[in-house]
């Protein structure tokens, strides 16, 4: 009797398209597919069971959304049965938030937050853990940590009503030793988040970088051997030639690589996939992403990436469409109440007097037309109202391709008393004009056009643009 060998490869050659053979990094969402994203959520105590004047509008906007998307910029844990103890190394802070805070996210209509930032490890392994098992119990999907840099580097997977969406989350800017790794051989693999190395140089005229080779030259031990014209080291820092001062980074290859496939491999076992880097470079003052950023968000949409949404730094930086596919270099803030966090010496020595229980501080809030920032640094960064202006965004798919970018502007209530501070709010008027012309302003060197309509920012794409 002959036996029976089923034709399976050409029955399915018969299907045609039909058979992904390689794991499609195609958008494949349903029509009406909308993802809300915002910037930091630096958030101490829940907010919906108070009525908050002008908050329960956001939350329809939050909970409107197919995903809604903020950086989980805090741990959240029960401070009086916490077993663990404050790392030495922080991230400008040691931010803290009542249990109460993970269910309250959700009603809120938060389902997938990043967890790579400057904070992850403010309290050790167990306050990451502690964080991810409050976010497991209140369904919040969570990505950018883990017991090694496989889990803190892999997409995390949101089911909903219009497709499976993945999020991917990493830090460019991060603190000392919470870096996490793979096991080597024998070696246990170590917790942390997905970090995303950077070295930085230091941008100089020629002629300052002249005065720069004869300093080291001049120095005792100095070996000869650095013949760059272009490049000096002098202790450990790397100068470079350029027209004027600044900044300038270059990716680790081995990072972009590893988030490379973790991008490609999240859009293959999904139908949208979000990025999300936090990266404070060149720095807090600065309303520019740093050089590497365009070229590596282009990178992850290029690997399958439909969103890639920046935060850190603050404040808000410019929006480019690239293949038709939104790219926010930073969202700024969205909740900025660290009431919890302690207050002390110890805590903030590096960024100054904490404003909040100095009387000799001067704050005034005459700045805030100006829309610019004029403070360093994270406890000083309160003096300014730049710090506490923002916008949710808001991105409307049709085809699978970016159709409207809505951009609604807030501010966090700078003016209030500190009890009151640092919750969003919707705005209109000189304020949202303000904030949408200073965001348009920011978004012209990336050739983005917003259109302000009653009081809100709108990107809609033509199709030349995809």
């Amino acid at each position: 009797m002959e036996k029976y060998t089923p034709q399976i490869g050409s029955h399915l050659e018969q299907q045609g398209a039909e058979y992904d053979r390689v794991g499609s990094i195609a958008t494949n969402v349903a029509d009406g597919f909308t993802m809300v994203a915002v910037g930091d959520l630096i958030l101490s105590r829940p907010l919906t069971r108070y009525e908050h004047p002008g908050f329960s509008d956001i939350v329809k906007i939050l909970c409107d959304a197919d995903v809604t998307f903020g950086n989980m910029e805090t741990l959240i844990f029960d401070i009086r049965k916490f077993n663990g103890s404050p790392e030495a190394e922080h991230g400008g802070a040691y931010h803290i938030s009542v249990p109460e805070l993970g269910p309250d996210l959700k009603a809120m209509g938060f389902n997938v937050v990043g967890r790579a930032n400057n904070h992850t490890l403010d309290w050790g392994l167990e306050g990451m853990r502690e964080t991810s098992r409050v976010l497991d119990e209140s369904g919040i999907v969570h990505a950018g940590s883990g017991e090694n840099l496989a889990q803190a580097g892999a997409a995390r997977f949101l089911e909903t009503a219009r497709g499976r969406a993945a999020l991917v989350s990493l830090a460019a800017t991060f603190a000392p030793m919470s870096r996490a790794c793979d096991p080597a051989g024998e070696a246990p693999g170590r917790p942390g988040l997905n970090a995303l190395r950077l070295t930085q140089s230091i941008v100089v005229p020629p002629e300052m970088l002249e005065t720069l080779r004869r300093v080291r030259d001049a120095l005792p031990g100095y070996k000869v051997g650095e013949t760059d014209p272009n490049r000096v080291v002098v202790d450990g820092k790397i100068y470079k030639r350029g027209n004027k001062a600044g900044y300038s980074y270059e990716a680790d290859r081995r990072d972009v690589a590893d988030i490379l496939r973790n991008v490609r491999r999240g859009k293959q076992f999904s139908d949208f996939c979000m990025v999300t880097n936090h990266c404070h470079n060149p720095g807090n003052w600065s309303q520019e992403p740093a050089d590497y950023e365009q070229a590596f968000a282009h990178q992850m949409i290029d690997a399958g990436a439909d969103a890639y949404v920046g935060h850190g730094p603050h404040l808000l930086r410019g929006i480019e469409i690239y293949k038709g596919r939104p790219v926010l270099y930073s969202l700024g803030n969205f909740f900025y109440d660290d009431l919890r966090t302690p207050v002390g010496a110890d805590m903030f020595e590096a960024y100054g007097r904490d404003p909040r229980v100095d009387t000799d501080a001067e704050v005034t809030v005459d700045e805030e037309a100006k829309g610019y920032p004029t403070a360093q640094g994270f406890v000083e960064a309160l003096s300014s109202p730049v710090y506490y202006q923002s916008v949710i965004t808001v991105s409307h798919f049709e085809q699978n391709q970016l159709a409207e970018l809505r951009l609604y502007p807030v501010e966090l209530g700078y003016s209030k008393r500190f009890a009151n501070r640092g919750i969003p709010r919707l705005v209109t008027g000189s304020q949202a004009n303000a904030i949408l012309e200073r965001l348009k302003m920011l978004s012209e060197p990336f050739g983005t056009q917003i259109a302000v309509e009653n009081d809100v920012g709108v990107v809609r794409l033509r199709p030349t643009s995809l």
